[in-house]
Parts: structure tokens; C-alpha cells; sequence
């Protein structure tokens, strides 16, 4: 078994797409419309999805909010320098909600950014895992 997704529904999938593509720097590796559905689905990551794990961003048509609730906590990305990491997000326009730093009772450097949808994303420095 491995992981193939998480999936996410966002209310303006053109939006979503560029913050996971142009400021994450993510790549488009799939989107199909179901129009009998009314949703599209568009699949996003740093590689191919026989090799790794990716988003699954949903857009159902007409819906453009979603509660997004106190269940889900966040999606965890590994960067080289989180400090630099959040200055790029910054520079290309997304929100940094907890710059980068020690977390609390512990060494391991971390940051948290925001999707336009509210979803968490933490960014966790290489290398200082403890």
C-alpha cells in the first residue's frame, strides 16, 4: 500500500491553482470537468503520481465557500530553508500565518502558510526533524 492523495475542495479552482503551482511550485499533473457531475478535479504535486504523493483539488460548479470545520489539521511539506521558503511565498503574494522558527518545546524549524481556501500548509526544514 501507499498513499495516493488528499484531497481537498477548494471554491475557486483557478485560484487554488495558481497559489499550489505558482507559489508553491507545485505542477499541474492532471485536471478533467465532469459535466454530468458538475465538479472538475485537478491533481497537483512535485512529481508524477506513480511515484508520489499529490493533491486532489475538487471544484464542485457553483459552490465557492466551504466550512472547512476542526477535523482537518494541515498538509506538512519539507523545504530546504523554511525562513527562505516563507519569504518566496510572501514575494509571490500568499499568506504566511506563523513565520519560520523553532517549534514550541522543541528544534525543529517550522512555518505555517495559507491556501486562498484557509487550508494549513506547514513547511518543515530539512534536516531538523527531532
Amino acid at each position: 500500500m501507499r498513499m495516493l492523495h488528499t484531497m481537498l475542495r477548494v471554491g475557486d479552482l483557478d485560484r487554488s491553482l495558481a497559489f499550489y503551482t505558482e507559489v508553491l511550485g507545485m505542477k499541474l499533473l492532471r485536471r478533467k470537468d465532469y459535466p454530468d457531475g458538475k465538479f472538475t478535479l485537478a491533481f497537483v504535486g512535485y512529481g508524477d503520481e506513480d511515484s508520489h504523493s499529490v493533491l486532489e483539488l475538487t471544484y464542485n460548479w457553483g459552490v465557492d465557500k466551504y466550512e472547512l470545520g476542526n477535523a482537518f489539521g494541515h498538509i506538512a511539506i519539507e523545504v530546504d530553508d523554511a525562513y527562505r521558503a516563507c519569504e518566496e511565498v510572501t514575494r509571490k503574494g500568499g499568506k504566511v500565518v506563523r513565520p519560520a522558527g523553532p517549534m514550541k518545546h522543541g528544534s525543529t524549524v517550522i512555518a505555517f502558510v495559507e491556501d486562498p481556501d484557509g487550508y494549513k500548509i506547514e513547511f518543515i526544514q530539512k534536516g531538523t526533524r527531532g
